[in-house]
């Protein structure tokens, strides 16, 4: 089996004339299964993700997509999605809080995001909101400095300015 070779899709991005900052890596690996048939569409679509820290996760296609064909107990594309931009949001927060002289002791958050048809046979995730549950350490922020590091937090996520998904913080 011959797979095509990324290295000319590397060599492109390190040539990138806007002088990255950062360059990001995931290996995706999926290959048929004895007995499967790819081309009536009756195959697995769990497959693996590896970054480039090490960590390899199971990962499929979502079962609300592709039903009995996903792995169920795999990430798939959507959760991913949720969960960076929650997860990039946190560490937006995190960052503003501490420089607005607040001490956070601990983080939670159960993102919601919702797909939604945008266009007859086209699908995207449309809206994400966020339920972040903070506890402080000392003084805790009112009301509207917690709406507004939320705020501040929301415009430097890099995940945020990278899609045109709704991101709310309820």
């Amino acid at each position: 089996m011959k797979l095509a070779d990324g290295a000319a899709t590397l060599s492109l991005l390190s040539q990138f004339e806007g002088h990255p900052m950062a360059t990001y890596i995931a290996d995706i690996n999926w290959y048929l299964k004895p007995g499967e048939d790819f081309l009536l569409g009756r195959y697995s679509r769990a497959h693996t993700i590896s970054f480039d820290g090490g960590m390899t996760i199971p990962a499929s296609a979502s079962p609300h997509v592709v039903g009995k064909w996903a792995d169920a107990a795999a990430v798939d594309p959507e959760e991913m999605f949720v969960a960076a931009l929650s997860n990039c949001h946190m560490m937006s927060f995190l960052h503003v809080a501490r420089e607005a002289g607040f001490s956070a002791v601990a983080y939670e958050d159960r993102a919601e995001g919702v797909m939604e048809e945008i266009a007859p046979g086209r699908q995207a995730v449309t809206k994400v909101v966020l339920h972040p549950r903070i506890e402080w350490e000392g003084v805790a922020p009112d009301a509207a400095k917690l709406a507004a590091m939320h705020d501040e937090a929301h415009e430097v996520c890099f995940i945020a300015n990278s899609v045109k998904t709704q991101v709310s913080v309820a």
